[in-house]
């Protein structure tokens, strides 16, 4: 089966889920190569995939890695649903997943996620995540990023800030992965017209705010220090390893299936610190150590060790072996006060 005999959800509303996400997932990858300083930058490289032959749905993740702007940026969409599956509880999932790893220290990396999901005979529900995560902080950007999301909503910041530091926080490491989180889980005001507008309002500022601080951050920016390349390269080591050991969205996906770990492990920046990263086992409770040592033996043995598709294949088999044979290390992942239906779907241990 081709991309074009990709099928879509029977659902209308999963159809202008799909529509926003798609013009938010042009809108940022057009942003992004606008912010770079050289006009020579690469456009963002379209890669499908598909979920059973796409029987049940499929997406395509605009990707680029190792150019002069970017370590490494994806940003996703997907689609997928089970309309002909009575069993499952799932009816439809829609989402934009995007990280973006500027290659610069001193510009921030950006995680997004914006998603929407109905359940067979049941109501839908979004879930509207956004951080800015810099290797170097600077409070003037963390401002702007985090008043450009209360101008959104007012009403919904406060909680929503406060789910978003509780769910990104590192207990092993003390800190939490950035410097401005935002986390909306399981929303619906009951009317989704009016959801719709928010998601959109939502993508559109931290698509336009986050375009201006890397276009600000990139702008006759001087070469990096060896010190400065140092911290970015020990702050992405702490994301693959938050990624890696904490995330629900990532584990879900990889226990789901195994027809697109590349694309899931498409957050994960282009090159870590192997033995930063193996020095953490120790700090994690048990059984999480064995997850951190089989991570960096997967690694290659080289400083910094590089994260490209062969090894990101190697790390989401790891994390899916782990959890399938520790299923109670689930609990031990990052939650704010609600966990998403479709990961508590597949994550409850059987």
């Amino acid at each position: 089966m081709t991309t074009s005999q990709r099928t879509f959800p029977q659902s209308s509303r999963a159809a202008r889920a799909l529509e926003l996400v798609e013009a938010l997932q042009s809108q940022l990858a057009t942003r992004l190569v606008a912010a770079a300083p050289n006009a020579d930058e690469p456009a963002f490289e379209p890669i499908s995939w598909l979920r059973d032959e796409g029987t049940h749905g499929g997406g395509t993740r605009l990707a680029t890695a190792d150019t002069p702007t970017f370590n490494r940026a994806s940003v996703n969409v997907s689609c997928v649903h089970y309309d002909d599956l009575p069993e499952k509880r799932l009816g439809s999932a829609t989402a934009l997943s995007t990280i973006v790893h500027p290659a610069h220290p001193m510009a921030s990396s950006m995680h997004m996620h914006i998603s929407w999901t109905e359940l067979k005979g049941g109501p839908g529900t979004w879930r509207i995540m956004a951080d800015l995560n810099p290797s170097h902080p600077n409070d003037a950007q963390t401002s702007r990023f985090l008043g450009a999301l209360r101008g959104v909503s007012t009403e919904l910041f406060e909680e929503a800030k406060a789910q978003g530091d509780r769910y990104f926080y590192i207990p092993a490491l003390e800190r939490t992965r950035g410097v401005a989180h935002f986390y909306l889980e399981g929303y619906s005001s009951g009317d989704f017209e009016a959801d719709l507008r928010l998601a959109r309002a939502y993508g559109e500022a931290v698509i336009a705010t986050y375009g201006a601080l890397l276009e600000e951050s990139l702008k006759d920016a001087p070469a990096p220090t060896e010190e400065e390349k140092h911290q970015q390269l020990d702050y992405h080591t702490l994301y693959l390893f938050q990624v890696l050991t904490l995330d629900r969205g990532t584990t879900s996906g990889l226990l789901v299936h195994s027809q697109n770990d590349v694309g899931i492990m498409g957050s994960l920046p282009a090159e870590v610190d192997r033995a930063l990263l193996r020095s953490w086992a120790e700090k994690v409770p048990a059984p999480q150590h064995e997850l951190v040592e089989a991570l960096a033996d997967a690694l290659p043995d080289a400083h910094p060790a590089p994260v490209d598709n062969a090894t990101r294949a190697r790390l989401a088999n790891i994390v899916r072996k782990h959890y399938q044979r520790h299923p109670e290390a689930l609990a031990l992942q990052a939650r704010g006060d609600t966990v998403p239906p479709t990961v508590d779907n597949h994550l409850t241990p059987r």
